[in-house]
């Protein structure tokens, strides 16, 4: 897992609580997401709408409970992003 998606995943947890929902990455990726593309923390090409950012969701939840780890979204954006 990459340095760089521990700290997206750090970034877009809005409750600090260890995990991401659905709501937590559409909304996070809508107000931070420039932020954090502006400092190289995110690819600018990896900004999109809500609906870009639900088919993130999906494609991390690997077990399907609604709710991500950092191994399920690490794995994900990593591979996505080209940054492991």
């Amino acid at each position: 897992m990459s340095e760089k998606a521990r700290k997206l995943f750090e970034a877009l947890d809005l409750d600090h609580n260890g995990t991401l929902t659905r709501d937590e990455v559409i909304i996070a990726l809508r107000t931070k997401g420039p932020t954090l593309a502006a400092s190289g923390d995110l690819p600018f090409w990896g900004l999109g709408d809500a609906d870009d950012s639900s088919a993130l969701f999906d494609a991390a939840d690997q077990n399907g409970d609604s709710v991500l780890t950092l191994e399920e979204f690490a794995a994900v954006v990593d591979r996505r992003f080209g940054w492991s």
